[in-house]
């Protein structure tokens, strides 16, 4: 596996990288946001690791911009930063997956196999439809009743998730595995922001709800 590690800390990308290389992962280093940017644009990575505190252009910032162009590539934050509104933003811009410093090893270690899995493992190009809402997972296109739906990255992968699983309860903890990945904090409420977030977007002026809440077990997106 090909990473692209941005991280200005000598200390901690010294360590990161060492450790990576010793579980055979080849590994870029960039120390500065637009240093990253250009990386990520000219070479091949099938994971990106990326700092938000840098110089020249904050991680926020890199994210947004490497998935506006590729956003096939999963991106894994690095951050002392660990406040709800500092991951949401992370997720905002397109990340993957979040994880606060200090952390270990080999947590790290999983989530990036974790994304490595669900690179690889992609679900293929096709229509998901329930009721009047339809999703074109090629062209990345949502719309109810005709109407085009503009989503975040997460937004639409959370949606994606409880389309492929229609007319099934979801609990919380599957839920953050597939769109959060691994490792995710299940005592902070990002889910039920994010599920509120959609309702907003597929459910709000039109007669009938698509997505329920099941007290106790999950979400349903109902199609029946």
């Amino acid at each position: 596996m090909n990473i692209l590690l941005i991280e200005d800390e000598f200390g901690v990308s010294s360590f990161i990288k060492k450790g990576l290389e010793e579980n055979h992962y080849h590994v870029t280093l960039a120390y500065e946001g637009r240093m990253g940017l250009r990386l990520a644009f000219e070479q091949d990575f099938d994971i990106i690791l990326l700092d938000v505190i840098l110089p020249q252009m904050n991680g926020f910032e890199v994210c947004m911009e490497i998935k506006k162009f590729k956003p096939e590539i999963p991106v894994l934050m690095l951050s002392a930063l660990s406040t709800i509104k500092d991951k949401l933003t992370g997720f905002e811009q397109g990340a993957d997956d979040y994880l606060t410093k200090p952390f270990h090893f080999g947590e790290l270690l999983a989530r990036i196999n974790a994304l490595g899995r669900r690179s690889q493992s992609s679900i293929p190009s096709s229509i998901y439809t329930a009721e009047d809402l339809s999703m074109d997972s090629y062209k990345k296109i949502v719309r109810r009743a005709g109407k085009e739906i503009f989503l975040t990255l997460k937004e639409y992968t959370l949606l994606e998730y409880l389309l492929i699983n229609k007319n099934k309860v979801i609990s919380r903890v599957k839920i953050a595995e597939a769109v959060w990945g691994i490792g995710f904090n299940r005592g902070t409420n990002l889910i039920d922001v994010y599920i509120n977030y959609l309702r907003t977007k597929i459910d709000k002026g039109f007669s009938k709800p698509l997505i329920h809440t099941v007290i106790g077990m999950g979400y349903i997106l109902k199609d029946e």
